[in-house]
């Protein structure tokens, strides 16, 4: 069984990840979604409510399922028997971090790749940070994430 993590903060969970999920969730036997948790940054939405969004907008999924942890992702899927990271890109500007990130957790475990999938054309500016800056505005972002995040932004 090929099982992959798609890893991240999810601060919110966002239609741009949904679309990578989908995608993913083709490709593999099992996605775990996986909430990282990080005691440095701040989030906007507590772990806990960001794995209940997350668990509400995946229902269509038979093969996905939400997780969070605190400590390296490598080690998260050495014990859940995963060889594959799932990461999407959104633009050039990411790839340099992420290609940071896939070589940092190459060299924490090498037997782990990292496969990357390109957002698409449509969902490639959808960040979280931006939608919340618009949510606080009072623009509608429901063309943006799930009803799950609409209805905790209002």
């Amino acid at each position: 069984m090929k099982i992959a993590i798609y890893p991240g903060s999810f601060d919110p969970i966002t239609n741009g990840h949904l679309d990578v999920l989908a995608r993913a969730a083709q490709m593999f036997d099992k996605v775990i979604i996986l909430v990282a948790i990080n005691a440095d940054k701040k989030g906007r939405f507590p772990i806990e409510e960001r794995v209940a969004m997350i668990k509400e907008s995946i229902s269509e999924f038979d093969n996905v399922e939400v997780d969070s942890y605190d400590g390296l992702t490598v080690e998260y899927a050495k014990a859940h028997n995963s060889k594959f990271l799932i990461r999407g890109l959104r633009a050039v500007t990411d790839f340099d971090y992420e290609f940071q990130l896939a070589a940092a957790n190459e060299y924490a475990d090498p037997s782990i790749d990292t496969v990357f999938l390109m957002s698409k054309a449509e969902k490639s500016f959808i960040n979280s940070s931006a939608i919340i800056e618009l949510a606080k505005k009072g623009i509608d972002v429901s063309g943006l994430v799930p009803p799950a995040v609409v209805k905790r932004l209002k």
